[in-house]
């Protein structure tokens, strides 16, 4: 390490502490005549500090870097306990962003210069974002958080336990990537529903839904249903969502066949196309007649956000799906192929678009009858959609849907003749 990148590195340490110094100056502008123990000064030295016991560590040994942290801590003790003595109330956030600018700085004199800096960033934007971080809390209700807490056990503990191969014929009935599907329904209904509580009714469905329907659109349909079922009031508007989802996985499954293979990506180009817009069309028609749904969203009281029953359900269907499909493909072979996609079309599109698109650039199937399965898998998935939300549902959301999946239907049927 040169003199230059030596005082680079200081230099940054210091700034670390300056940063979270100006934060913690402003913040406590207004506090009393000795309630201040540090200041803009002092976080800008214990920076320093930080990188500088760093440096002593890298000649003197790592274990030297430790018991000057110790040493620190017992410093910021001692100083805590002196201004509770004073102020019983005071908070102990200042403390730690003083152990966090000494840790920045060294981890800044250590090379770790990039993830320096964003910590100290990251540290700075949460030191000033108090007001709306208790604003927030302070409007979770029991039942939200309880649903977080569970969205978070089925994905980030259980989901990574379940082994991810197939159960049957090699890659078939894969428990990880069932119920990973399990995990993608709870959480669109999850983020729908905050949405929709935070952005309102209109803007929080169309946000969903976009997203949703790059995630997946049937997820996202089922998860949408769910939450018509629960407020009458925003049926137009979720429905909105549902043609905004499938408008979506059209484009979703060009782009995917397109860069599998070019030729089947240019003949896909008008029926996919036709059909997303067609959807398009009727979601913002749909959009603008729920533009009532604002207001009525605000005597909405939106039911559990986490529902785990409906998600389990319909993962069990597509195992079904796909286990089905699979021994179709088996037993009907090539002229089977229709068959196959339209059965694959009641759960997912993007697992036959993908077959249909390496096995049209390997010679293997004529581009012509590649290109109408994968048209014939979206239009059957798209009007499963339909289904999906008259049986998880019904009343006005299931018929709007319906209207509007009807269209994109027509509009399908039109076009795949000339594919």
């Amino acid at each position: 390490m040169d003199e230059l990148d030596l005082f680079k590195r200081l230099g940054l340490a210091l700034a670390i502490g300056l940063m979270i110094g100006i934060e913690r100056g402003w913040r406590q502008r207004e506090a009393p005549e000795g309630a201040r123990v540090v200041g803009v000064r002092s976080f800008a030295l214990i920076g320093l500090l930080g990188g500088l016991w760093a440096l002593l560590a890298r000649h003197a040994g790592e274990s030297l870097l430790g018991i000057a942290f110790l040493g620190f801590v017992a410093l910021v003790a001692v100083g805590h306990v002196m201004q509770v003595r004073r102020w019983p109330d005071i908070g102990l956030t200042t403390e730690i962003a003083e152990l966090l600018a000494f840790s920045l700085g060294a981890l800044a004199m250590l090379g770790e210069m990039a993830v320096a800096s964003a910590g100290a960033v990251v540290a700075m934007a949460l030191l000033g974002m108090k007001r709306p971080l208790h604003a927030w809390i302070e409007r979770i209700e029991e039942l939200e958080l309880a649903a977080a807490i569970k969205l978070l056990l089925i994905s980030v503990v259980l989901l990574p336990l379940l082994p991810n191969r197939g159960l049957v014929d090699g890659d078939l009935l894969n428990p990880y990537k069932l119920w990973l599907i399990v995990v993608l329904i709870t959480a669109i209904s999850f983020v729908g529903y905050f949405a929709i509580k935070l952005a309102g009714p209109r803007l929080g469905t169309a946000l969903t839904s976009l997203f949703g329907g790059i995630a997946s659109s049937t997820a996202l349909t089922v998860g949408l249903a769910r939450l018509g079922k629960q407020s009458a009031e925003l049926h137009t508007v979720l429905a909105s969502g549902v043609a905004i989802g499938a408008a979506t996985m059209f484009l979703r499954l060009l782009l995917i066949v397109w860069l599998l293979h070019p030729p089947i990506g240019a003949l896909l180009a008008a029926p996919l196309g036709a059909m997303a817009a067609t959807a398009y069309a009727g979601a913002a028609l749909l959009w603008h007649r729920g533009r009532d749904s604002d207001v009525a969203g605000n005597q909405v009281t939106l039911g559990n956000p986490f529902e785990l029953g409906t998600a389990v359900k319909f993962a069990l269907f597509l195992a079904l799906v796909v286990f089905l499909s699979r021994r179709a493909q088996e037993w009907l072979g090539q002229p089977g192929l229709y068959a196959l996609a339209g059965l694959s079309g009641l759960a997912d599109v993007d697992a036959i678009s993908v077959s249909m698109a390496r096995n049209a650039s390997q010679g293997h199937i004529a581009l012509a009858v590649a290109a109408q399965a994968v048209v014939l898998a979206a239009l059957v998935n798209t009007a499963v959609k339909a289904g999906m939300v008259a049986a998880l549902c019904g009343g006005p959301m299931a018929r709007q849907v319906a209207l509007a999946m009807a269209a994109t239907l027509a509009v399908g049927l039109l076009v795949l003749a000339t594919v």
